[in-house]
């Protein structure tokens, strides 16, 4: 059985930049993370065994300083909990930024703006939290329930898929021919990376890997992705979900990682998969 690692796997500068960052902070001064840091039950265990606390409301953070967690946050929702005497430290990773700047030229140059993504995934809600007109599609049914501007706006969240995102700025373009229509492309590079990298694993292999949290939404992407080729593929967060008889038939393992899963746990999968070959 030969096992293959995708090209791209594993965690991206946004997610490592913000742990390293909370280690930083936590070593200075008490600290609570408002929300997951990053959707990774592994890497939020890490942190709390450094003492950093996760609540998932300000008003119960008990510690003087504050993470905003690596999805970012919107500048009402930072205000109200700088307006509680928090220090507000923010992870925020700088391409989700990015994408608040590109929805922010959107609006104030008199598009309707329209975020292709997850409604309540933090990320989204972070980049809808300002506005006060939106939509927010992820699927053809959305995107039909749409009304009509005469300026629309499309931007999405960091993680979608590309195809999909193009997908979806087609389907809107075409059901509204007389309105302008403006995409900024805001899926980051990682994601695409990893998409792509896992396509091309796809293709190869007849069992695959899908390494990443539960809640992590660009590991539901690479699962999704996968599927469309290789017809056995798993998603699993650590090695204690892998299963021996996932592998019994396999001539070519394919291995890949959502953005927030560390070294460590690609690592010790690939291992625990190795030894299933020895069997």
């Amino acid at each position: 059985m030969k096992i293959i690692r995708a090209e791209h796997l594993g965690m991206c500068f946004g997610v490592r930049d913000a742990i390293a960052l909370a280690h930083g902070q936590a070593e200075a001064a008490p600290l609570t993370i408002l929300g997951d840091l990053v959707h990774n039950t592994t890497v939020l265990a890490a942190l709390q065994a450094k003492g950093i606390a996760i609540a998932h409301e300000a008003a119960q953070v008990k510690t003087h300083t504050v993470m905003v967690t690596a999805h970012g946050a919107s500048d009402r929702a930072l205000a109200n909990v700088r307006g509680l005497g928090l220090n507000v430290v923010e992870a925020t990773c700088p391409l989700v930024h990015a994408a608040h700047r590109a929805v922010a030229a959107l609006v104030r140059d008199g598009y309707h703006p329209v975020i292709i993504g997850h409604r309540a995934h933090v990320e989204v809600r972070g980049l809808t939290g300002d506005l006060d007109d939106f939509d927010v599609v992820l699927d053809e049914q959305d995107v039909q329930a749409l009304a009509d501007h005469p300026r629309i706006g499309i931007a999405a969240q960091t993680t979608q898929s590309i195809e999909k995102v193009r997908h979806l700025v087609a389907l809107i373009r075409r059901r509204f021919p007389q309105s302008d229509v403006r995409f900024f492309d805001t899926v980051c590079q990682p994601t695409k990376q990893r998409q792509s990298a896992a396509l091309d694993l796809a293709r190869q292999c007849d069992v695959v890997i899908v390494i990443g949290g539960a809640n992590s939404n660009n590991t539901r992407e690479l699962v999704n992705t996968c599927g469309r080729y290789c017809s056995h593929v798993h998603h699993v967060q650590t090695e204690s979900d892998l299963r021996p008889e996932w592998f019994r038939e396999a001539h070519a393992v394919g291995i890949t990682a959502g953005t927030s899963t560390p070294d460590d746990v690609i690592d010790r999968i690939d291992r625990r998969i190795r030894e299933f070959a020895e069997q």
